[in-house]
């Protein structure tokens, strides 16, 4: 079977849900997610990652097989999806709650309302989200900027005190207002120690 251009709305990369109700009009299962995929990722249809072909086959195990060299990709493949065996569903759900909150969404929140077996699960879904958020080659802070750090994590049986044993240490950078502002604050960088900020 060739896998040709797909043209059924929502057009990826450019639709966006309007409100959760038309969020679950637009993904109900698994599969809508996964065509939304192939379409964000190959808007003019399947191109073969190794050889640049645009003819392919599709697997039972929705593995891409270009018919020129063989090659296998997966729509997932290089993405925050890959290797994940939580349904795409669950994905898409995480980020739109992520993303369509102004306050933001705690793992605690996301664990609940997708019904996530653990917490740990859900601190995982928010990082990658979050860090796929980030806008590669964005703008560096500028002006004057107030940086802090802090230890996330909270008491430890046994331990007194502000112990920073067994917590992570998250540094905050913030711009300060300019011009006739004088309150609020500009823009924002966190991060642990180590990564780019």
């Amino acid at each position: 079977m060739a896998v040709a251009a797909q043209s059924a709305r929502p057009v990826a990369g450019i639709d966006y849900p309007a409100n959760l109700g038309e969020f679950f009009d637009w993904f109900q299962a698994d599969d809508d997610c996964w065509r939304y995929l192939v379409r964000l990722r190959w808007p003019d249809g399947f191109r073969c990652p190794a050889c640049g072909s645009n003819d392919a086959w599709l697997t039972d195990r929705r593995l891409f097989v270009c018919t020129s060299c063989r090659h296998q990709t997966s729509v997932t493949a290089g993405t925050i999806f890959a290797g994940s065996r939580l349904p795409l569903l669950q994905w898409f759900r995480a980020a739109w709650l992520i993303t369509s909150r102004k306050s933001g969404v705690s793992a605690t929140d996301l664990q609940q309302e997708l019904g996530l077996g653990s917490y740990k699960t859900a601190w995982t879904l928010q990082h990658k989200l979050r860090k796929a958020m980030v806008r590669p080659g964005r703008d560096r802070l500028s002006g004057e900027i107030e940086v802090d750090e802090t230890f996330i994590g909270g008491p430890q049986p046994g331990r007194r005190g502000r112990s920073p044993e067994g917590k992570s240490i998250v540094a905050v950078a913030v711009e300060k207002p300019t011009g006739h502002v004088q309150y609020g604050f500009g823009r924002t960088r966190c991060c642990e120690p180590g990564s780019a900020a």
